[in-house]
This record gives C-alpha cells, structure tokens and sequence, in this order.
C-alpha cells in the first residue's frame, strides 16, 4: 500500500507514494499537542487578564472556535495540510491527484466525529488498514487520500546507477532479498561508510551473508558492495 497509482483527467498515469500509518499518526499527535497547548496558554491569559467564566463567549470564541475549526480551515487554506501533516510532510489530495475542493475538506472535517472522537481513532486505523488506497471513512467519503511527499530512493538507487548487461552476478542468492530489506542494508552501508564505522559494516555484512546463506570472501565493504550490484543487476529492467 506504500505506493498508488494516480490516472489524471489527462490520462497520465502518477506514482503517490501513500502516507503511512506511522506519518499518520504522527501528524495526528502533533496537531493534538498543539491543540493542547493553545488552549492552555490561550486559557492562562484570559485567566491572567482578568477574564472570567463571566464572559463565557470570549472562551468560546477565543478558544473554542479555533480549536473546533483548526483541521477544516487549514487543510483547506494550507494545501491540504495542517501543522501536523505539515511536519510529517503529508498532505491530503484527490483521489485522481488533483488539489481538494471545500466540499472535500467539509466531508472529511465532519465525519472525523465518526472517525476519531467517538471511536477515538479506532475506526480510521480500522478503514486505514483494510483500504488499499490509505483511507479513513472520512476519505473514502471525500474520495481524497493522504500522500507522503517525502522522496524515497528505491534499492537500485542507493549506489549504482546502471549495471551493464554483460555484467557478471556473483552471489545470485541475493534474489531472496525483498526491495525493503534491500533499501535498509544500502542505507546503513552508506551511512557507515561514509562515517567509517568499521564494526557495523562488519556486522551488516555478517546478517547479510547471513539472510542470503553465502559466506563471503571479500572484505565487509567489497561484500556490501558486491551484494547491492548483484540485487541491482536482477532489478534494473
């Protein structure tokens, strides 16, 4: 579910790669923070100006009514984003990739009464789950979607570029790899090359040889090396 298919009115066809449940919840708790934050600052210095439960409007207005309209009014002002998804680096779009109208933002704003506060979360991570296009009930709804703008580098582009067609494959068992566990061993090789930490290129050429059941004859650094262009060779085309 980490990557989905957009056909545009166009007829052009997108790769999103889909927000995760992680980056959903984050976002999710970032907001509530800030909520929370708002409301007891904003609460501490009407307290302080004197302001009582007199004036009950001024709370209202004050601190009910951003609170109450905050996902609404940003999503749909912000590019689909609220402070959270802003710091997760989410965004809420179309389902055809197009930017969401009012009507969209509405839609998902009140059925997140249905969503989070009377099921508390559990019926969007429940829709989210079993949806194949990373939507809550609110989403499905709106047909919109939320979208991770942030870049991932496929297996193949961790080191190399190209692998010629002549080339020779050592270690073939390197095809019991999947492109996850792939991308995590390039990106430790690459971070400890790059700060020399020879005991971990060591143990991440150990639990590779390891998972792929060879037993190395270079060095860690060659090994690694070796293991990402044989996976890129099977890969690339």
């Amino acid at each position: 579910m980490d990557n989905y298919q957009i056909q545009t009115a166009q007829n052009v066809t997108i790769n999103q790669n889909l927000a995760n449940l992680g980056e959903r919840c984050l976002a999710y708790f970032i907001d509530y923070l800030i909520l929370v934050a708002y409301g007891i600052l904003s609460y501490l210095l009407m307290s302080y100006s004197g302001i009582g439960f007199d004036y009950m409007w001024a709370y209202v207005a004050i601190i009910g009514l951003p609170v109450f309209l905050y996902h609404l009014l940003l999503e749909t002002f912000n590019n689909g984003q609220s402070l959270g998804k802003m710091a997760a680096n989410i965004k809420v779009v179309k389902l055809d990739g197009s930017a969401p109208r009012f009507s969209d933002f509405l839609i998902r704003w009140l059925l997140r009464i249905i969503d989070f506060s009377l099921t508390s979360g559990g019926l969007a991570i429940f829709c989210f789950l079993l949806n194949k296009k990373g939507q809550r009930l609110g989403d499905m709804a709106a047909r919109t979607t939320v979208i991770s703008e942030r870049k991932r580098v496929s297996a193949q582009q961790l080191i190399y570029s190209n692998v010629p067609d002549t080339y020779e494959v050592k270690y073939p068992e390197v095809s019991l790899l999947d492109d996850k566990q792939m991308q995590e061993i390039g990106r430790i090789f690459k971070m400890a090359e790059k700060n020399r930490q020879d005991q971990v290129l060591e143990a991440l050429s150990k639990k590779t040889a390891q998972i792929i059941g060879v037993t190395p004859s270079e060095d860690p650094i060659s090994f690694l090396k070796q293991v990402i262009k044989d996976y890129q060779y099977f890969t690339q085309g």
